[in-house]
């Protein structure tokens, strides 16, 4: 099976797998399931957030799902429990369609690592 293909076979689990959990079938786009692995990240559930907390749980999300990648490494938590993140490298210039295939693709490697899909 190609890399591209079983990619997007992974990827297809995982919406379908947090739209049933999250959104009552709903399907969740890219952003929602980025910010609920910052949730996630964060681990503190059942609490609303505001709309700078919300991006900054995008921004940890974002760091932890790239950190294998080498883009970031986790440097500490704050006294709020929020994780922090040093930058290692500079991520690449890449053009939409090719951030969102790094992104799916560690999501769906976060995903496995986590064993939520095969």
């Amino acid at each position: 099976m190609s890399r591209d293909i079983q990619l997007k076979e992974r990827w297809e689990k995982v919406v379908a797998f947090l739209s049933d959990k999250f959104a009552d079938g709903e399907v969740l786009d890219l952003d929602a399931i980025i910010y609920l692995i910052g949730v996630q990240e964060l681990g503190k559930i059942n609490i609303e957030f505001k709309k700078d907390e919300k991006v900054n749980l995008m921004h940890i999300a974002i760091c932890k799902l790239l950190e294998p990648y080498g883009y970031y490494e986790f440097e500490f938590f704050d006294k709020d429990g929020w994780p922090h993140y040093k930058v290692i490298k500079e991520l690449p210039a890449l053009k939409a369609g090719e951030q969102s295939v790094l992104m799916k693709e560690a999501i769906v490697n976060y995903f496995l690592e986590k064993e939520i899909i095969e």
